[in-house]
C-alpha cells in the first residue's frame, strides 16, 4: 500500500515537483561552504518529499545551540515560504476525498519545513 501511495504521491500529489525543487535548492546551497548544512537539509527534505508514505520523523524539537541557530536562519530565509507552499498544496488537495491522504502528508512536510535541523527521519512502524 505504501508503494502505491508513494507512486501516486510522486505523480499526482506534488511529490516529484517538490523533491526536484529541494534538490535544486540543495545543489545551489552546497556551492558555498556556509550553505552546505542548509543544502544537506534540502536533500533530506527532498527524499522525504519524494516518498513520504511509510516514513516518520520525531516530533520533539531539537536541542543544541547550533541546531537552534540554523533553524532560526532557515525559518527566516526559507522555512516560512516552504511551509506556505506545502499548506497551499494541502488545501488544494484536501478539496477532494481522494486527495486527503496527500494533504495530510503536505501538512507534515510543512511542519518539518519550518525547522528541519536536528529532526531524524525514520521508517514508520
Amino acid at each position: 500500500m505504501r508503494t502505491l501511495l508513494n507512486l501516486l504521491w510522486a505523480l499526482l500529489g506534488g511529490g516529484l515537483v517538490t523533491a526536484i525543487e529541494y534538490v535544486l535548492a540543495g545543489l545551489v546551497l552546497c556551492i558555498t561552504i556556509v550553505g552546505i548544512p542548509f543544502g544537506v537539509q534540502c536533500f533530506k527534505l527532498a527524499g522525504l518529499a519524494l516518498f513520504p508514505f511509510g516514513k516518520d520523523f520525531n516530533d520533539a524539537r531539537p536541542r543544541g545551540v547550533t541546531n537552534l541557530a540554523f533553524n532560526v536562519i532557515w525559518l527566516v530565509l526559507a522555512g516560512i515560504w516552504i511551509c506556505i507552499t506545502h499548506l497551499t498544496l494541502a488545501l488544494g488537495l484536501a478539496v477532494t476525498i481522494i486527495g486527503i491522504p496527500f494533504a495530510i502528508q503536505h501538512v507534515k512536510l510543512a511542519m518539518l519545513a519550518l525547522m528541519p535541523f536536528g529532526v531524524e527521519v525514520r521508517e514508520a512502524r
